[in-house]
């Protein structure tokens, strides 16, 4: 490595250092500053808790449609066995349904390409060849020789 680059490097390690120094200075002087802010008076905590809560109502979104996640596994229970209560009958949700078949496909299926690097890999997955029995380039049958046909009559001979 040349000189000038290593003196680069010293200098990057040198500064790198005096920002975590800062940055440790700063987190103690923000630790004294906290236990300054235990010194307000109860109106002033209560000002800021109903600032802070006002800030939350603002924010806040209520969902009133519940679905079930199609992309994880769901568990149904049965009931109990001694349960006398009857059965509800639950109408069936086509959107949730198809979402959910969506969800089970094969990705081949599902995408017209690969999204990932791993997915590249046996994407096309149909063999380039047809495949036949009769084909002896890719089907190795056992084929009895002078060396099997002996070892077969040694096994018989010792039973």
């Amino acid at each position: 490595m040349p000189l000038h680059q290593k003196k680069g490097i010293r200098s990057i390690l040198a500064h790198s250092q005096r920002m975590c120094r800062i940055l440790i200075s700063l987190h103690l002087s923000r630790r004294h500053q906290v236990t300054d802010k235990d010194k307000l008076d109860l109106v002033h905590r209560d000002a800021i808790h109903v600032e802070r809560v006002r800030k939350e109502q603002r924010h806040q979104k209520l969902h009133t449609e519940f679905s079930i996640n199609p992309h994880r596994k769901l568990h149904v229970l049965p009931d109990k066995p001694m349960c006398r209560r009857t059965t509800e009958e639950i109408p069936e949700d086509e959107d949730f349904i198809k979402a959910f078949r969506k969800a089970h496909e094969v990705p081949t299926k599902k995408y017209s390409m690969p999204l990932t690097e791993s997915q590249e890999i046996g994407w096309m997955s149909t063999p380039l060849v047809p495949e036949s029995r009769q084909d002896t380039r890719f089907n190795f049958f056992r084929f009895m020789t002078d060396v099997t046909k002996h070892h077969e009559f040694g096994q018989r001979t010792q039973n």
